[in-house]
C-alpha cells in the first residue's frame, strides 16, 4: 500500500510539473504568435486595407491556442493537487482540443504555404500595378512592400524606384522575396504547432495514469 501511494504521488508530481511547462509554453506561444503578427515582417500589414488574413489565420489561432494553454496549465494543477477525477477528466478534454487546434495550426502551415504565398504574391501584383496607374494614388501600399519584405520591383526596379527602401543594395525581385520570407515563417509557425501537439499528448498521458491510479487506490481502500 506505501508503494501503492507512492508510485501516486510520483505521478501527481510528474503532472504538477508537466502543467508547469506547459504554462511557460503558452506563454512562449502568445509571445510568438503575437510578435510574429505584430512585431515580426508581416507587422507593418497590420494597418493597410488589404492585409494577408489568410497568413494571420493560423497566427490567431496559435495565439489562442497558447492563451487556453496557459489556463489549461493552472486547471491541471489543481487536479494533481486535489487528485480530483472529475477535474483531471476535464482537463484531459481541454488537452484534447488544444491538441486538436496545435495540429490544425501545423497542417495549415504546412499545406496551405503555397496559398499563403500566392495571397500575398498578388496582393503585390496589385500595389505594384495600381502605383504605375497612379503613382500618389499606389505609392503608400507599395512602400510598405517594399519596407517589410526589403526588396523592390519584380524583374526590374527602375519604374517604383521612388518606393524601394534607401537602404537597400542592389536589386531584389519582391515576387521572390515574399516567397522566401512567408515560407520561413509558416515553416516556424507549423513546427511550433506540431511540437506543441506532441507535448500536449505527453500532458493526456500523465492525467489519464494518474486517474486511473487515484481510482484505483480508492477501490484499494
Amino acid at each position: 500500500m506505501g508503494r501503492f501511494r507512492g508510485g501516486l504521488r510520483c505521478i501527481k508530481y510528474l503532472l504538477l510539473g508537466f502543467n508547469l511547462l506547459f504554462w511557460l509554453a503558452g506563454s512562449a506561444v502568445i509571445g510568438f504568435g503575437l510578435w510574429f503578427r505584430f512585431g515580426g515582417t508581416m507587422k507593418n500589414f497590420s494597418s493597410e486595407d488589404k492585409s494577408p488574413e489568410y497568413f494571420y489565420l493560423g497566427l490567431y489561432v496559435l495565439v489562442g491556442a497558447g492563451a487556453l494553454m496557459m489556463a489549461v496549465g493552472f486547471f491541471g494543477c489543481c487536479g494533481a493537487m486535489r487528485e480530483s477525477q472529475c477535474v483531471l477528466g476535464s482537463f484531459f478534454t481541454c488537452l484534447l482540443v488544444i491538441f486538436a487546434a496545435e495540429v490544425t495550426t501545423g497542417v495549415f502551415a504546412f499545406i496551405g504555404k503555397g496559398v499563403a504565398i500566392r495571397h500575398v504574391q498578388t496582393m503585390y501584383e496589385e500595389a505594384y500595378n495600381d502605383y504605375l496607374k497612379d503613382r500618389e494614388k499606389g505609392n503608400g501600399t507599395l512602400i510598405t512592400f517594399h519596407s517589410t519584405f526589403q526588396c523592390c520591383g519584380k524583374e526590374s526596379s527602375e519604374q517604383v524606384q521612388p518606393t524601394c527602401p534607401k537602404e537597400l543594395l542592389g536589386h531584389k525581385n519582391c515576387i521572390d522575396e515574399i516567397e522566401a520570407v512567408i515560407s520561413v515563417k509558416l515553416q516556424l509557425i507549423g513546427i511550433v504547432g506540431i511540437g506543441i501537439a506532441g507535448l500536449t499528448i505527453l500532458g493526456m498521458i500523465f492525467s489519464m495514469v494518474l486517474c486511473c491510479a487515484i481510482r484505483n487506490s480508492r477501490d484499494v481502500i
